[in-house]
């Protein structure tokens, strides 16, 4: 039993357990080309928070790490078969829910670590901040954190040589094998300010890529998982220390 993944904890613990911040990983549920499963976001989410709040722990920083969400925002991707769609006012409502009752129970710092791209959870936060004046909420999004630069060849921002690079390494047994999978091309918008990144549209998942992925996957290799997740957990494990132990009265210098 970990003691700091809730959903291995029991009463006995937990009533006397004294808890600084909250973890709150939140996935997807979602196509990933051809050879990844759909809860790739899911699984990597997962391990990422317990991989990280194990070195927070270690460190001596009370934490608790609460079961992922395993749907996020698809509402691009609605002719996807089964990409299971949140909707963002859901996602709000989840978290007023959470965040009540952290509140009422005097546990004030909470860390959303988000695992999926379509997942915005700042406007969400923003309103909630003004709800829960007593509540310090934060958000992570992992997928964000490591340089990808350093140690990938190909970009891409989903089922792409990272996310494959990390499922080698976290769950290779439900990997299809690489020869499988699409090139994870992307087409690009016809409108210039979209193209230009100064100007925003939803993406149309099923315009803009033939095997749902955006980046091509094919020289991802474990080593390449591990050597990042490495890089990412630690950095979130000290996050997790500072927000844990900073004093919410005194945030800036």
């Amino acid at each position: 039993m970990k003691p700091y993944i809730l959903a291995e904890n029991n009463w006995k613990n937990i009533k006397e357990m004294d808890i600084e911040l909250a973890i709150l990983p939140w996935g997807a549920t979602e196509a990933h080309n051809y050879h990844m499963p759909y809860a790739t976001d899911n699984y990597q989410v997962d391990a990422i928070a317990e991989m990280a709040a194990n070195i927070a722990w270690k460190s001596g920083t009370k934490i608790i790490v609460f079961p992922t969400v395993p749907f996020g925002v698809n509402t691009g991707q609605a002719d996807i078969k089964l990409d299971l769609n949140l909707n963002p006012s859901t996602q709000l409502q989840i978290l007023r829910d959470i965040v009540t009752v952290l509140n009422r129970q005097g546990i004030h710092k909470l860390l959303v670590l988000n695992g999926h791209g379509g997942n915005n959870f700042k406007p969400l936060l923003r309103e909630l901040g003004l709800e829960f004046p007593e509540m310090f909420l934060s958000l992570c999004n992992w997928f964000q954190v490591g340089d990808k630069s350093k140690i990938f060849e190909a970009e891409g921002d989903h089922a792409d040589e990272m996310e494959t690079s990390v499922m080698l390494y976290l769950r290779e047994d439900l990997i299809r094998p690489l020869e499988e999978a699409g090139d994870g091309a992307e087409k690009q918008s016809v409108i210039k300010g979209i193209r230009e990144g100064w100007a925003w549209a939803e993406r149309q998942w099923s315009q803009v890529s033939a095997d749902t992925g955006i980046g091509n996957p094919k020289k991802a290799t474990k080593e390449k998982g591990e050597k990042y997740l490495k890089e990412v957990t630690e950095k979130i494990g000290s996050l997790m220390i500072e927000l844990a132990a900073v004093d919410t009265d005194h945030l800036y210098e």
